[in-house]
């Protein structure tokens, strides 16, 4: 009988994934990953993410599956990730700690716990899919695309896809808690986290200003052409495509457009200015062989936000990085956020929006 370690948080979705396994006849165990940190010295800006509350959560669950729990505190594991949200935002980029959280936290740790117990798979409650296809485990969209998380998940290791499972890829959200409620499973009602587990208020500013306040500073706000339009209180508080808080006019709304760290200047312009077709992608991961035409370009569809469905765009190796070329402009191509290649639903890859963009004429729509 297979052995599988399933990631428990403590909510619906790795609840149902772990009964489904069961259901499958596999031997499963949980793992409850605490991340215990404090937001602040006083008592409303303490949080423990996924904390004893979640954790007890979990074992109720468990305790009603019939299968073990155990817990493991990963606070300085989970620090490290703190630490980078708060260096990109530094560097004038905008952090995507979902995706680097997946890929050095959770399941580098439930590899390493399912080695440790002699486990053969590792399983959580994502909403996607692994597949076989001519001897090659593939990554592919969920087959609920409003709830879909490939997109989280491209910098898992390729030859990490045939030890894990995804029991709810097949399965639509509505589906999955309809399934908790049948089993009158204890989280059957439990609300989902729509925000970054360590910023739950939104409020990432006050985080920022808590783990390096020397590095918050007062800058310009100018207008493409150089013009000073108004200062800000510090660059780390804006990210592309940002309207609101800029506090400054010039006759049509503007928005951020670009930020320089050196400078601690903070440029704007307005919607038009927005939209570019190509940039670079760094740190690339390749989980699926791409096919280059006689031009060296490699047809797919991209993504450069969760939220955004894949479009059409090209590929091209250039050494180190990728070139990506979008064939309709998009809006607010955002530096240290992901980028997602697909094709026919299968993740070829991904990599980091590169602060280094190709000279055109952005702009475009």
């Amino acid at each position: 009988m297979p052995h599988v370690v399933i990631a428990m948080s403590g909510g619906v979705d790795s609840s149902v994934a772990a009964h489904l396994l069961k259901q499958q006849g596999h031997d499963v165990a949980g793992l409850f990953m605490q991340l215990d940190v404090a937001r602040g010295s006083s008592d409303t800006s303490r949080r423990a993410f996924f904390s004893a509350a979640d954790a007890a959560d979990a074992r109720r669950v468990a305790d009603q599956l019939g299968i073990p729990l155990c817990v493991i505190n990963l606070r300085d594991e989970f620090e490290r990730i703190i630490s980078y949200f708060c260096d990109e935002y530094n560097r004038g980029r905008t952090p995507n700690p979902c995706i680097v959280c997946n890929r050095d936290l959770k399941f580098s740790k439930l590899f390493e716990y399912a080695d440790k117990v002699g486990a053969d798979y590792v399983a959580t409650g994502h909403y996607a899919r692994i597949v076989e296809e001519e001897g090659e485990y593939i990554l592919k969209r969920g087959v609920d695309k409003d709830k879909d998380q490939s997109y989280f998940l491209f910098n898992l290791r390729k030859e990490d896809l045939p030890r894990i499972i995804f029991p709810l890829g097949e399965l639509k959200k509505a589906e999955v808690r309809a399934t908790a409620r049948t089993l009158n499973l204890h989280v059957k009602d439990k609300l989902e986290s729509q925000d970054i587990c360590f910023v739950p208020d939104g409020d990432y500013r006050t985080l920022l200003g808590e783990r390096a306040p020397d590095k918050i500073a007062g800058g310009l706000i100018k207008d493409r052409d150089g013009n000073i339009l108004g200062e800000h209180d510090g660059y780390q508080f804006y990210t592309i495509g940002q309207r609101r808080g800029l506090k400054v006019a010039d006759g049509s709304p503007l928005y951020v457009h670009g930020i320089d760290p050196e400078t601690r200047e903070v440029i704007v312009g307005t919607n038009r200015d927005l939209y570019r077709r190509s940039f670079y992608a760094e740190e690339v991961n390749r989980l699926a062989e791409p096919e280059y035409d006689d031009e060296g370009r490699c047809r797919c569809k991209a993504t450069i936000r969760y939220s955004q469905p894949p479009r059409a765009a090209w590929i091209s190796d250039e050494g180190e990085r990728v070139l990506v070329t979008f064939k309709y402009p998009v809006r607010a191509v955002t530096p240290g956020q992901a980028v997602v290649f697909y094709r026919e639903g299968t993740v070829l890859g991904g990599g980091w929006i590169s602060s280094d963009f190709p000279k055109e004429d952005a702009g475009e729509q």
